[in-house]
């Protein structure tokens, strides 16, 4: 059975969700590729009570880390990406091209990384938002680029030479 709950934050509704296993998906439910709840789910506001106080931590800018039981369905290929997104510290980014390179890949893979990397169903806690395009700017991103932007913003992030200001 799956549970969620939507938590208020700076860039609107923000959707934690998952069974007794773990969370499978997280979602600013404002942005234009949001996550479609399947009418069969449950609400219940005091849902995953963890993650709901690491997220307003984070968005709060007291919490840099996560530690959440994390069940993520996608195939192979996306888990490993997945996976190496989660060694992305906090405030830091890297390219496409690096993220294939760190997963053992050529940089002829970097755009099937992209692909893993827009499909990733628990964006902020597995830091998505950190790969940029190998020219420093920002590149895709599920939720729109403003979100990416404001994320990388509240990490502390300087994007093309200059520091966003979304927050204030």
């Amino acid at each position: 059975m799956f549970t969620y709950c939507l938590l208020p934050s700076p860039l609107g509704p923000f959707l934690i969700a998952g069974t007794e296993s773990g969370i499978t998906h997280m979602s600013f439910q404002d942005a234009p590729n949001s996550f479609q709840i399947p009418a069969e789910w449950k609400y219940d506001e005091a849902a995953f009570p963890d993650a709901q106080q690491q997220m307003r931590e984070y968005f709060e800018g007291t919490r840099t880390d996560f530690d959440l039981s994390l069940t993520p369905q996608g195939t192979a290929f996306q888990q490993q990406v997945w996976q190496e997104l989660q060694n992305i510290p906090f405030g830091e980014t890297i390219s496409y091209g690096e993220l294939a390179q760190r997963i053992g890949k050529t940089m002829a893979a970097s755009r099937a990384v992209g692909a893993a990397n827009g499909q990733n169903p628990i964006p902020v806690v597995i830091p998505c938002h950190r790969v940029i395009g190998a020219n420093g700017k920002l590149t895709g991103y599920a939720g729109g680029l403003h979100i990416k932007q404001a994320l990388l913003e509240l990490e502390g992030v300087v994007v093309e030479d200059k520091q966003m200001k979304l927050f204030e």
